[in-house]
């Protein structure tokens, strides 16, 4: 039995190898969507327009507006006269912030009061908003505490000091690169076990592997084990990216990290063999990949928090084994996580992993007969 299964094993591995189409897709999408979501998908602010409008001309003013300048996350691109011009840059876009200092602006440091400054920003990006605000919060603060240490003034009365574990430069590049290795071990693994018995139905050949000795369960593993060998291969080129080429520091245990994939690839694994076992055509396959990658992306925390999402979503992303595999992924990446810590992640993961595959099993037995 076992020599036919690698037989079957080895004649899949030679199906998507040799076919220079799918050779580009497990080689090239990857690595393209791994540059892209490494640069382009960051909740980093820099280089954010935005317009001065000083009004003091004081020497103060000008270090208030040099410390923006000086920061990585703005970049002036007009300086404005008067206020009439400030409503057409926001409602073009071309600025994102303007900058308000008032003309009793030295006046009221120098007597120790309250000196206005008004941060405007663009709102229909909410987020983006926000963060703006934060920045400029940051910078107003330690304006303040520069000035109030050199003139004598009354010091604030309650100073921030921010620390962040894991990651102490708080840059979005730790937090989703870790995540991509998730998305694309998913991503490939689905798209070769998907389409296995599809493109089998396509061109003819399902039905003489019917009349072999092989019983479903041989077929079946034979199926599966090319995907799950690929969805590994696939996710230590992306774990060496991220440590290599990002600088992402891995501070846990290879044995943790590999156990987590392991049980992730057979969940994703079993759910490509379903979708392969239902379908009958390769565009069929693909239709299912995409109809299930999506929402698994949604209710995984990949991007937005699951603690935010309304309760019976968050009870449904129990089911989703990506959800698990980016905890573990991150927190061995960041925290140095091991075995016994990551326990609650494991055990799910393979509930589904075991589902999965049974259920495969069953529907493969079921369209065969």
């Amino acid at each position: 039995m076992w020599r036919q299964v690698f037989a079957l094993i080895v004649k899949e591995l030679l199906a998507v190898l040799r076919d220079q189409k799918s050779r580009m897709v497990l080689i090239g999408p990857p690595l393209i969507q791994l540059m892209i979501f490494g640069y382009a998908a960051t909740f980093d602010l820099n280089q954010v327009p935005m317009a001065i409008y000083n009004k003091d001309h004081s020497a103060p003013s000008r270090e208030l507006v040099a410390r923006f300048e000086g920061a990585p996350t703005f970049h002036r691109v007009a300086t404005l006269t008067q206020s009439q011009s400030l409503d057409a840059l926001i409602d073009s876009r071309k600025v994102a912030m303007v900058l308000v200092i008032d003309e009793r602006f030295t006046h009221d440091l120098l007597t120790h009061q309250s000196a206005r400054v008004q941060v405007i920003v663009d709102g229909r990006n909410s987020n983006t908003a926000m963060l703006i605000a934060g920045y400029s919060n940051i910078i107003l603060n330690d304006f303040s505490q520069s000035w109030g240490s050199s003139h004598g003034a009354a010091p604030i009365p309650a100073v921030l000091d921010l620390r962040a574990r894991y990651n102490p430069t708080l840059s979005s590049q730790w937090f989703i690169v870790p995540g991509i290795v998730a998305l694309l071990t998913q991503v490939v693994t689905l798209l070769v076990v998907g389409l296995s018995v599809a493109r089998e139905r396509e061109t003819g050949t399902f039905d003489q592997l019917l009349v072999t000795p092989m019983r479903p369960i041989d077929i079946l593993l034979g199926k599966g084990f090319p995907g799950l060998l690929i969805g590994i291969l696939e996710a230590s080129v992306i774990i060496g990216a991220a440590v290599g080429w990002f600088d992402i520091p891995l501070r846990g245990g290879f044995i943790a990290l590999y156990l987590g994939l392991f049980l992730f690839v057979i969940a994703v694994t079993g759910i490509g063999l379903m979708i392969s076992s239902l379908v009958l055509t390769q565009q069929q396959a693909l239709l299912g990949v995409f109809l299930f990658m999506v929402p698994s992306i949604i209710l995984s925390g990949f991007a937005t928090p699951i603690e935010n999402m309304p309760d019976w979503l968050q009870t449904l992303t129990a089911i989703n084994p990506m959800r698990y595999i980016l905890v573990i992924v991150r927190s061995v990446f960041l925290e140095g996580a091991t075995l016994s810590t990551l326990q609650a992640q494991y055990f799910p993961m393979a509930l589904i992993a075991l589902f999965t595959l049974t259920a495969a099993g069953w529907l493969f037995r079921k369209r065969t007969n």
